[in-house]
């Protein structure tokens, strides 16, 4: 493992440090709205201006890497990025905070799509899995720990949001400091998605029923903790369980699908996750403090890492010369998910009580794991061998693409899934 990550270890740090201020940001934006009395509707439209933007900075994304670089785009979207939480604190108005968090959205979309197209190419097939799970588990221990840090001052003030824009423009140090090299330019990155199917189903449908979860996930959790408990620091703990669960489960399954496949660690995960959320529907009655908490550290232990096996698989059959396509359309299909989400589960809420979340979750998760299981059946395993290196590929890649690119196409056919 210390081989796998030693190469992408500097940026691995500045992913910990930019997204704790990501985390801090994210909790404090809507209390110190509500403070500051902005209606539920201009709270909303602050909250879809972000993902707005998000989509954008997918869409985009690639093609700021193709001109100049994953290093300079990481340092001026960090720049970028770390402007916005102090301009929310000095400008107190919704539709100031709107235009600010489209920003924040589309520098943080470009982000990703940097982070996991280099992640992509310093890793092979053979370690992945514990790559992209070691990525992710980082992600989620720091946005709980930039969370918490809401409690170090009052949200009136801007000390807060200072120290949010800090955290973001610190993230960029290791990166710039870094000796490791940097990826090489791509030459393909517009968004296929066509083509991103084609590549991989199961990663795609993969990474979109996990945004539809998790969209969801977020947005309603506090609504279904309120109708179980009057408990106000419920909700809380629950988060924090999900999350905990989550970053548990990173690594062990992460690994795992190194060794034995993803679909099949992506199938258990998905199907283990239905039995938990079907558990939460048809027990929350009888459901005490310690056991809801529990049950959300189960469920988060299987749930959160589909993301992470789901882009491993994905990249498992992509070019190098694909990587930052991939990277881009993945997020795109996420944020997509993550949009259909909240809408799907308030519906399911209204007609089914607030245990509805996870009546909708767990159709979700059935649906991908029987979809898994009949890709597992259809097709042979992720291929083993290791892909070359990303400077090595760059005599051949854009050389013998054009006349071999059907050949490669049927051969992927043939060894695996396409």
């Amino acid at each position: 493992m210390k081989n796998a990550l030693a190469p992408v270890a500097p940026l691995l740090i500045g992913v910990a440090i930019l997204m704790t201020g990501s985390g801090l940001q994210g909790t404090l934006l809507p209390v110190r709205a509500s403070l500051e009395d902005f209606s539920t509707i201009a709270i909303g439209v602050i909250g879809a201006a972000y993902f707005l933007g998000f989509t954008l900075g997918c869409l985009k994304g690639g093609e700021l890497v193709k001109n100049v670089g994953h290093v300079r785009v990481f340092l001026a979207m960090t720049a970028l990025g770390s402007v916005a939480p102090l301009m929310h604190g000095l400008i107190l108005n919704p539709i100031a905070w709107s235009l600010l968090r489209f920003l924040s959205g589309f520098c943080f979309a470009v982000l990703f799509v940097v982070i996991e197209s280099w992640l992509n190419e310093r890793s092979s097939n053979q370690n992945r899995g514990i790559v992209f799970s070691t990525y992710v588990m980082i992600m989620l221990t720091v946005l709980a720990a930039g969370q918490m840090m809401t409690l170090l001052y009052e949200p009136e003030g801007l000390e807060l949001f200072l120290i949010a824009s800090v955290l973001v423009s610190l993230g960029a140090v290791p990166v710039a400091l870094s000796k490791q090299q940097s990826p090489v330019q791509p030459t393909q990155v517009d968004v296929n998605l066509r083509r991103l199917f084609r590549i991989s189903p199961t990663g795609t449908l993969g990474c979109l029923a996990d945004g539809i979860v998790f969209g969801a996930f977020w947005s309603l959790a506090p609504v279904f903790t309120a109708s179980v408990s009057a408990d106000t620091s419920l909700a809380a703990w629950f988060m924090s369980s999900a999350v905990v669960g989550g970053a548990l489960g990173q690594w062990p399954l992460g690994y795992i699908s190194d060794k034995l496949g993803r679909r099949k660690i992506l199938f258990v995960s998905a199907a283990v996750g239905a039995v938990i959320a079907a558990l939460f529907f048809i027990f929350i009655d009888g459901l005490g403090f310690v056991g809801i908490n529990l049950l959300v550290g189960a469920w988060g232990f299987f749930a959160f890492p589909m993301y992470s096996i789901s882009v491993a698989h994905a990249n498992d059959y992509a070019e190098p010369s694909d990587y930052v396509m991939v990277s881009s359309g993945l997020l795109l299909v996420y944020g997509a998910g993550a949009i259909i989400g909240p809408f799907a589960a308030s519906a399911v809420m209204t007609l089914a009580g607030a245990s509805g979340l996870f009546a909708m979750v767990g159709l979700v998760q059935v649906m991908l794991a029987v979809y898994v299981v009949q890709r597992i059946f259809r097709r042979a395993s992720a291929p083993s061998e290791q892909h070359i290196a990303f400077s090595d590929a760059l005599t051949t890649a854009y050389t013998a693409s054009q006349v071999y690119e059907e050949e490669i196409l049927h051969k992927a056919d043939d060894e695996g899934e396409t």
